[in-house]
């Protein structure tokens, strides 16, 4: 069932333009792209947009931003163009037709005429005789008295691929050998009666055209494969396709309370992600993750090294788990392990309105250039720059006032009266000379740094965590930090 030997590959990503693009549909296009790129093969983008009455020109826009925004090149498809053009179903529907044709008229499908009603109560009295529930080839080999009935009746009959009355077997590159028996997948649907094509033809009879030499697809996927094998077979005979491809079926993704994570889960949007600063290659080295790992020791690594080592047969088939904190924590190790000319101008979205809420004239970029080396090594997503840098641009910092009562104890506008005497005389052109003020402030009250500098922290910042403390008082300067601690003074004196 397998492409033929030395092949070149050919991948395809086929979403369909409904909502929002979401972390599970994200992976499936890394592992297609990274299988694609590992192999000097061939990635097919195509959209199937089929569905009038979900699919948008929106989601559509939004598909292709989000690809490039993730950095997946292709080489056939939407604003590339290539030999199997037109990419969108849409656009394809007289294919479609043509090959639905050729299929009635091989005898590889036939029209059923049951009615919705019908089929309901088959169906029931089958599961209540505990017999499989599928379709029970009612209409396989009606004779032409039967069909002139229907048609009298005013009938309007689907078209039906007539599945083979034997078990199908394939090698899944994931899962290894699946074996379905007939009574476990029965005749299906390819035509609606008002002569609209279904996924079950397009998508297999795209792959066909497209020549298409590995399915690489989600496991909730999986029930329909061998009936696109048996479809590949007439595809074959007919002259349409060339081969079967090999399948391999992804494992779920799982989100919280171990359920399959749904477009509807708020953790499942690429768009979050995006408007949280998560960067593209953390979001990918993490997902990558999710059913595949580069070593048993190694977590971090660039898309390079992961194309370069990537290799269908070890990804896992068992469910894998989203954890956002794991998530967020990688994308924090990608951040730090950019040049800082680069950190500082991928937060650049996050130091301007809507995210900024000081004003534009009050961004300092010196002030922002000389802080970024310290911000980079504290953040997880690039979004979190904008809070803990805004004591910078502000013209007063934004108390938190729960840190404000956890730092400003009994004792508290003493030891700021004297830290304020020694950051006065101290030397500002030294975050180490701030550092040692504030430790002779503290040991003049009997307190440890980290006791010390709570209340010079939430005086000057408004937080009680942040960036290190001393390099921010150094880039913020010696007039605005006394002032501040001359204004926690007066708030405490009232």
């Amino acid at each position: 069932m397998a492409s033929a030997p030395g092949s070149p590959v050919r991948v395809r990503f086929c979403p369909s333009p409904t909502g929002n693009p979401h972390v599970g549909l994200v992976r499936t296009a890394l592992f297609n792209w990274a299988f694609a790129r590992h192999h000097q093969g061939t990635l097919v983008f195509r959209i199937e947009d089929t569905d009038a009455a979900r699919d948008s020109e929106e989601s559509y826009n939004q598909l292709l931003d989000a690809m490039r925004w993730l950095g997946f090149d292709w080489d056939e498809g939407p604003e590339v163009g290539g030999p199997h053009a037109p990419y969108r179903q849409s656009q394809r529907m007289d294919l479609y037709a043509d090959v639905a044709r050729k299929l009635l008229d091989g005898g590889y499908a036939y029209h059923c005429y049951c009615s919705q009603e019908e089929l309901d109560s088959r169906r029931e009295a089958a599961r209540a005789a505990g017999k499989p529930s599928g379709y029970d080839g009612h209409c396989r080999d009606l004779t032409a008295g039967q069909v002139e009935e229907y048609k009298a009746q005013g009938r309007a009959p689907i078209v039906r691929f007539r599945m083979p009355d034997e078990a199908i077997t394939f090698d899944d590159l994931v899962r290894g050998e699946l074996t379905f028996t007939p009574e476990n997948v029965p005749d299906y649907g390819i035509v609606r009666a008002n002569g609209a094509p279904l996924y079950t033809l397009v998508n297999p009879v795209d792959d066909a055209l497209m020549d298409i030499t590995h399915v690489l697809r989600g496991e909730d996927l999986l029930s329909s494969t061998p009936r696109q094998i048996a479809l590949y077979k007439a595809l074959t005979e007919l002259g349409i396709a060339k081969r079967t491809p090999a399948f391999g079926h992804l494992p779920y993704v799982m989100g919280e309370g171990n359920k399959k994570l749904s477009k509807r889960d708020p953790q499942a949007s690429l768009n979050l992600y995006r408007e949280r600063g998560f960067l593209p290659e953390g979001l990918l080295n993490y997902l990558s993750l999710l059913g595949w790992s580069l070593s048993a020791d190694q977590d971090i690594f660039s898309i390079d090294e992961m194309v370069a080592a990537f290799d269908i047969a070890d990804v896992n088939p068992n469910p894998a788990r989203f954890d956002l904190k794991k998530c967020e924590a990688i994308n924090g190790d990608h951040i730090r392990m950019l040049e800082v000319k680069e950190f500082t101008e991928r937060c650049r979205t996050w130091l301007k309105a809507p995210f900024a809420p000081w004003a534009p004239e009050d961004f300092d970029e010196a002030k922002w250039q000389a802080i970024a080396p310290h911000a980079q090594t504290r953040v997880k997503v690039l979004s979190e720059i904008t809070e803990n840098v805004d004591f910078l641009f502000l013209p007063e910092p934004v108390f938190d006032e729960a840190s404000w009562a956890k730092a400003m104890k009994e004792g508290s506008d003493a030891l700021l009266r004297t830290a304020r005497e020694k950051l006065d005389a101290a030397d500002w052109t030294s975050a180490e000379s701030l550092k040692e003020a504030v430790l002779a402030a503290g040991e003049a009250h009997g307190l440890k740094l980290g006791k010390a500098q709570a209340p010079v922290r939430v005086a000057v910042t408004g937080r009680t965590v942040g960036l290190p403390l001393f390099e921010s008082l150094e880039v913020l300067g010696k007039e605005k930090t006394l002032a501040r601690i001359d204004a926690a003074l007066a708030k405490l004196a009232a």
